[in-house]
């Protein structure tokens, strides 16, 4: 099996400008992505920047670069235009490894690949773990997915889903974990099929992708189908903010 990573990475964001630059134990964030993704089986890895400080970074420590549009809506967008730019073929098989998650597990990027290339049916892969408390089965911003017996998503929401209507018929009700159901939360790291890519960006914005903000909604509503698998290993949490980062450059022993 062949499988491209592609490390998509913005100097600007409105909480945390420049951060694929900011040095963790010496080097950059975006080069710990890198090499991480290169722990992996694919065949090769770029890093799509629509910035030429990131660009001129990644390409110093080895990285291959495509330079993107800094017009696109989304980062499935940017994956297009480096697929396209590629020449990739309708088939081939791109995971999408966020630029803020410097201590992702090689051993998950190998598998959306490896799932993603064992469904032929699904054009999306992506992972989920469990939900082990009642603050993250309430909380709108652990994101929720339901599959159906063949691991097929079924949905994606912010709210609890399924709603556990005994267990939660009174507020009492939700102040512990209900029995009777395996809740799963949805962990961003995404396999593509070309095809999907392709068909994605000529697809208007769904209404229940606008509403949920979510934008994996766009696939379901098409009709994609995306498989979701529990991770072989949970990825540690990513770098949203300034004190994210003071928090890793601790765990990994290094300051800027």
């Amino acid at each position: 099996m062949s499988f491209t990573v592609i490390i998509p990475a913005r100097f600007g964001s409105s909480r945390f400008p420049g951060k694929p630059l900011a040095d963790i134990a010496g080097k950059p964030m975006i080069q710990h992505v890198f090499e991480r993704a290169c722990q992996s089986d694919a065949s090769r890895v770029l890093v799509a920047t629509d910035d030429v400080r990131i660009a001129d970074v990644a390409r110093g420590f080895g990285a291959e670069v495509c330079m993107t549009s800094p017009e696109h809506p989304s980062g499935t967008d940017r994956l297009q235009e480096v697929v396209a730019q590629l020449g990739l073929d309708a088939e081939e098989i791109v995971v999408n490894v966020q630029g803020d998650e410097p201590l992702i597990p090689p051993v998950i990027i190998n598998q959306v690949a490896a799932n993603l290339a064992a469904n032929p049916q699904a054009g999306i892969a992506t992972l989920s773990e469990p939900v082990e408390d009642i603050a993250g089965l309430l909380n709108p911003n652990v994101v929720k997915v339901v599959t159906d017996r063949y691991g097929m998503a079924l949905y994606f929401s912010r709210a609890t889903i399924p709603w556990p209507r005994d267990a939660f018929g009174s507020a009492a009700g939700r102040e512990a974990m209900p029995a009777g159901f395996a809740w799963q939360r949805h962990i961003g790291i995404y396999g593509y099929r070309v095809q999907l890519l392709n068909d994605f960006v000529q697809w208007p914005p769904a209404a229940i992708e606008n509403t949920e903000c979510l934008e994996q909604l766009r696939a379901l509503w098409n009709g994609a189908r995306i498989h979701v698998a529990v991770a072989a290993e949970l990825p540690p949490p990513g770098v949203d903010t300034p004190e994210d980062l003071e928090r890793l450059r601790q765990l990994l022993g290094g300051q800027a």
